[in-house]
């Protein structure tokens, strides 16, 4: 066998062992019965012929063997019956003593009774021994073997984090949550000077709730905890805890907790806590047993009747809002860390944090692109600059230059460029008229985004884009989100305007500007007509059964007809306007749409220049892929 890198041999299985030592103890009967040579051994009366011809001058037996010898050396060989003794075969045949001693021919008999008890007894208690091995050697490994295992289904499978498996992420590697990241900063330092805070009477929080979008870093900052902390750190995710028998989730839960109590002080991280702690009580057919007893546990070992532990208990979801009143409780889990997505302040660092190691180019300005990707998220910067590196990888760069970060937004925000992708000249003009009419369209409006980049060449499931250069706000002006509806039905009224046509392409637009204006209607209190009051539960309950039969529908059918009414009214204002736009820009879009034919792509400097300068708009030519005017191209020549 082939030793391995290490100089170790590889361990041999358990059931090679057991097969061995099987085939060991049957060989061995059946050698010491005789069984391998009772096969080449002569009949009996070939045997009694030989000693009455007189060539055997001595018999030797051993058992139920019978062996002849002439001056030492062996003639041949039989074996008696089993049932007789050896005097009574040779009796039987006419070799009694007196006929041996006629003869001459001296019986030896080999006294094999305390070898046979040995074997017997051996052969007996042998296999019986193995079976008791081979048992105990299993109960061991099923015991032993975690929740894997049938004996361990009530044991936790949380990994406790030792020293040389602690990660090396520090809050150092942690950006764009300064906030969040504080509060955890105290948990560490509870746990590491708790006597600073004991002197005052504080006491350290039993649980830290983190809530946020996905891709925020609600893990990451529990992996700086855990990098930092210096104390036990059992991780595990809620969901590991249920399982088809009941009963099991909470014997879980009590094992997690025993673990984390003998290492105390320590930290209980639980991922996805939403997976075992929803409300109970909600849903058809009242809950899930396993589900609520597991969670009625992890209850009871938070703040039961004996609270008096040092175990801190993390957990991170981004479905606060189906969570146990019972859970989220003071006592319970006393701080909710809010885990928001970026600023630009924080998506500047973050992606400040993530080129670390990365050959950046000096061109690149990381502000630029903090600003561009607004409501992006940690998760989502980190896969931005990974597409860069692979895109500087795939042309042979040595640096991760600003193109390479262009490209890597499109793709994506709006997947990847299908060059290949054949369009007809009647198709193309259709996408450019409709993009050209989303850009005109945003630029005369006053509460729009400035517009970034505008393309033709279809990337996703989009024939084309207007990319636009978003700022952070916190509220939305009524006047922003009618502009945004007007931007968004702007490529629809460019088709109908030039074309005198309607198209499948603005579907999108049409869902984006419905579900805004919608939105107004009985979610803002933007309507005259219907007022202040909200309609409907626009966020939707997450526990179906408890409005089973009732719906969450709870207005009238008049307030229904009413806001069916405002919403197409504002629709149809705001489509009127971009209408009105697009016809007195009607020049402006024309020669956009030529260049767009000519060059697929415009950044946002040339796209302004188009629309600012009339002589430009009015004139414009290109060359060579470059837009110069009508009056320096005869100039040049």
């Amino acid at each position: 066998m082939d030793e391995q890198p290490d100089g170790h041999r590889p361990s041999i299985p358990t059931w090679v062992w057991i097969v061995a030592i099987f085939i060991i103890i049957l060989g061995l009967q059946l050698f010491l019965s005789g069984n391998f040579t009772r096969s080449q051994a002569t009949p009996i009366t070939e045997f009694v012929n030989a000693v009455q011809s007189g060539r055997v001058d001595e018999i030797v037996v051993s058992g139920d063997k019978l062996e002849a010898l002439n001056n030492g050396q062996s003639i041949t060989y039989t074996f008696k019956d089993t049932q007789q003794s050896y005097a009574e075969a040779l009796s039987y045949y006419g070799l009694d003593g007196a006929a041996l001693e006629e003869l001459g021919v001296a019986l030896v008999v080999n006294d094999q009774s305390i070898r046979n008890n040995l074997f017997t007894i051996f052969i007996t208690l042998g296999p019986i021994l193995l079976l008791i091995w081979i048992f105990t050697r299993g109960f061991r490994q099923m015991q032993g073997g975690g929740g894997n295992s049938i004996f361990g289904f009530g044991r936790s499978r949380a990994r406790n984090l030792s020293d040389a498996d602690r990660p090396t992420v520090t809050f150092d590697d942690v950006a764009g949550v300064d906030e969040a990241k504080l509060e955890l900063q105290e948990v560490v330092q509870f746990l590491r000077e708790p006597e600073k805070f004991v002197q005052v009477g504080a006491r350290i929080p039993k649980g830290v709730l983190m809530v946020g979008p996905p891709g925020t870093g609600k893990t990451l900052l529990a992996r700086a905890v855990a990098g930092e902390a210096g104390v036990p750190f059992f991780h595990i995710s809620g969901s590991e805890f249920v399982e088809m028998f009941v009963g099991v989730g909470a014997s879980r839960v009590r094992d997690l907790f025993d673990k984390a109590k003998a290492g105390a002080p320590s930290i209980v991280f639980v991922d996805e806590i939403d997976a075992v702690g929803r409300q109970r009580g909600a849903g058809l057919g009242g809950g899930h047993d396993e589900r609520e007893q597991t969670l009625n546990q992890i209850l009871v070992e938070m703040d039961g009747f004996d609270n008096e532990t040092n175990v801190i208990v993390m957990a991170a979801t981004n479905r606060a809002d189906i969570l146990d009143p019972a859970l989220l409780r003071p006592g319970r889990f006393d701080r909710k860390v809010f885990v928001d997505l970026p600023d630009i302040k924080g998506r500047e660092k973050i992606l400040q944090v993530h080129s670390r190691g990365k050959p950046i180019a000096k061109e690149v300005d990381m502000r630029e692109f903090a600003r561009l990707t607004a409501g992006f998220s940690g998760a989502d910067l980190e896969n931005l600059l990974n597409e860069a590196a692979i895109f500087a990888a795939r042309r042979d760069k040595r640096t991760i230059g600003r193109l390479e970060f262009q490209d890597a937004f499109d793709r994506v925000a709006m997947g990847p460029e299908k060059k290949s992708r054949v369009m007809s000249q009647e198709d193309k003009e259709t996408v450019a008229y409709h993009e050209a009419g989303h850009a005109v369209v945003s630029f005369f409006l006053p509460n729009t985004d400035p517009v970034q980049k505008i393309t033709i060449v279809p990337r996703g499931r989009a024939g084309g884009y207007v990319l636009s250069l978003p700022e952070d706000r916190m509220v939305h002006s009524r006047e922003f989100i009618l502009d945004n509806i007007c931007w968004a039905l702007g490529g629809r009224a460019s088709e109908e305007v030039f074309f005198g046509r309607l198209t499948t392409g603005a579907s999108g637009d049409l869902q984006q500007s419905t579900r805004q204006a919608r939105a107004m209607v009985m979610r803002f209190g933007m309507s005259d007509k219907l007022g202040l009051p909200i309609y409907g539960d626009e966020g939707g309950n997450p526990f179906v059964g408890r409005d089973y039969g009732l719906g969450t529908r709870d207005y009238s059918e008049d307030a229904a007809r009413l806001i069916d009414q405002e919403v197409k009214r504002i629709l149809e204002e705001q489509y009127e306007r971009s209408v009105t736009i697009i016809t007195d820009n009607r020049m402006r879009v024309e020669r956009l749409v030529q260049v767009l034919l000519e060059l697929e792509t415009l950044d946002r400097d040339t796209f302004e220049a188009l629309m600012n300068d009339p002589a430009l708009s009015e004139n414009v030519v290109v060359v060579e892929g470059e837009i110069i005017d009508s009056a320096e191209a005869v100039m040049a020549d």
